[in-house]
């Protein structure tokens, strides 16, 4: 039987250093992903589900942030972190494209549109600057922007926050990468562009095999996308699970106050559910669970012991005491 994983991501850990003190904004992150899944990666702004992209790809030294001795990220084997950087740019784009959460950043503001979608196909997919340019045009006009050959000579600031979204998931997709990042692709986007961006990432997954790994804060783009769902809070993978189980039957606390605060059109309230309290300080340590304090099944050893990553017999993952069995733990760490 053929193998079909893809990316293997064991013990991913990142940290800054501040003047403050040192921030781990990304603890032990482990998963696989097979060829054609969608993983959703869900949780609050700030629990680093773009560290953990940006350093899949190598790029969160530009930011000051650094991957920990003990991490890996396996691409069909092969060991990203240690790759050179001519190596790396080689496989950003052509094997892993990214779709960043803030477009008027990933595009050089110095280059017309048209200059950098052709160069990316011409480095990327040994095209002819003629034929990068007619792929260039077809791939604007599939994610929905008019009049292509007028925008292709336009530059970054001329364009809407919502077209230049649209011209980088058209520089992603256009590559036929072997792992699509895709991180909030559709916050910028009106629902109909939203409806379309997410059939072309179906047509692409069926199509190439492609896996996709989509961070996002809209339950409902995961609940129609994604295959399993990895859940972080304060840089830590609280539970992980297939989309069926975590949707009928969430397990952390967390995770059940993320779906409780989504609308509901079969329930009516005068107030929608919120999470109670702020995001932990993660500069400061924290002895046991991070999520603690905003926790309404807290009990006492949750304040003093980290928990540990329990399986489940359905093959889910929660870190959690409430789950914490001796034959089910396989983190012990305390």
């Amino acid at each position: 039987m053929e193998d079909t994983l893809l990316l293997k991501v064991n013990s991913l850990s990142t940290q800054f250093v501040t003047k403050d003190g040192v921030l781990p904004a990304v603890d032990h992150i482990s998963f696989d992903l097979q060829r054609g899944q969608v993983l959703g990666v869900v949780g609050e702004s700030g629990c680093g589900k773009s560290v953990m992209s940006m350093s899949i790809l190598k790029l969160i030294e530009k930011y000051g942030g650094t991957v920990l001795k003990g991490s890996s990220v396996l691409l069909e084997g092969r060991e990203l972190l240690n790759l050179p950087e001519r190596e790396m740019r080689n496989v950003r784009g052509r094997e892993i494209s990214m779709i960043s959460q803030d477009p008027m950043t990933a595009l050089n503001p110095v280059f017309t549109i048209g200059q950098q979608m052709v160069e990316t196909l011409c480095r990327h997919k040994r095209m002819t600057r003629k034929q990068a340019k007619e792929t260039a045009v077809e791939w604007l006009t599939r994610v929905g922007i008019s009049e292509p050959e007028k925008r292709m000579k336009e530059y970054p600031h001329q364009l809407s926050g919502g077209m230049c979204q649209r011209v980088v998931i058209a520089m992603a997709l256009s590559c036929h990468s072997k792992i699509l990042i895709a991180d909030e692709p559709t916050t910028a986007l009106d629902v109909t562009i939203q409806a379309q961006i997410l059939d072309l990432f179906r047509e692409m997954k069926e199509q190439t095999g492609a896996a996709i790994i989509l961070i996002t804060h809209d339950m409902g783009v995961v609940a129609d996308m994604a295959d399993i769902i990895m859940v972080m809070y304060a840089g830590k993978a609280v539970e992980f699970g297939s989309k069926e189980q975590l949707f009928r039957k969430p397990r952390h606390p967390y995770t059940q106050g993320l779906l409780a605060s989504v609308p509901r059109l079969d329930v009516q309230v005068e107030t929608l559910y919120s999470i109670p309290g702020t995001v932990p300080n993660l500069k400061k340590p924290i002895k046991g669970c991070v999520f603690y304090d905003r926790c309404p099944k807290a009990e006492r050893r949750c304040a003093e012991s980290v928990p540990p990553q329990s399986v489940m017999k359905d093959g889910g993952t929660v870190a959690c005491w409430l789950y914490a069995k001796a034959e089910e733990t396989i983190d012990g760490r305390e």
